[in-house]
């Protein structure tokens, strides 16, 4: 099947690799997300570059745009920064809708390897643009063993446990 068509049959194994990874955003979005340094949704590293606030609003239209896509709809949209609260409450929310959609058994408008091809894996990368911006801002993300971290499929909100094992 190519990877933008409409799937037909259930692929539950792919499904629920694409939930955890929604978990994995979570989780990781999440640590960086967190805590931030004043100023640093403004924060610029030079002209030409995204904001912190672009780049997160950035990352919740990726998930709007996923769950269309989940429907079969090509539908992109992109919406200017709210402040800061509210772009990391709407990061939360957009995971859930997305996958409370992946979770609900129905068939998808497009296969699960699309969905992590476009959306899921470009949100991955801007969470890294994220990360690394934080310590440029001199609010670095501490390092962690992310295959001993507790992720939970179908864990997407703001209530991840701590860290189990960071380090310098």
């Amino acid at each position: 099947m190519p990877a933008g068509s409409s799937e037909t049959t259930g692929n539950d194994a792919a499904r629920q690799l694409l939930r955890h990874t929604v978990a994995t955003v979570a989780y990781r979005g999440g640590k960086v997300l967190r805590g931030v340094p004043p100023g640093f949704a403004t924060f610029s590293i030079g002209p030409g570059t995204r904001m912190p606030i672009a780049i997160l609003a950035h990352i919740n239209d990726l998930f709007d745009w996923a769950c269309h896509l989940a429907e079969g709809r090509h539908v992109w949209h992109s919406s200017s920064p709210g402040d800061w609260d509210a772009e990391v409450t709407r990061f939360h929310a957009g995971l859930a809708r997305f996958d409370e959609r992946l979770a609900d058994g129905q068939p998808l408008g497009n296969t699960p390897d699309a969905l992590f091809q476009g959306p899921v894996a470009d949100a991955l990368t801007h969470i890294g643009q994220l990360a690394l911006l934080r310590r440029c801002a001199g609010g670095p993300v501490r390092a962690e063993n992310y295959f001993k971290a507790s992720i939970a499929t179908g864990r997407v909100g703001s209530d991840q446990p701590p860290s189990n094992v960071e380090f310098d």
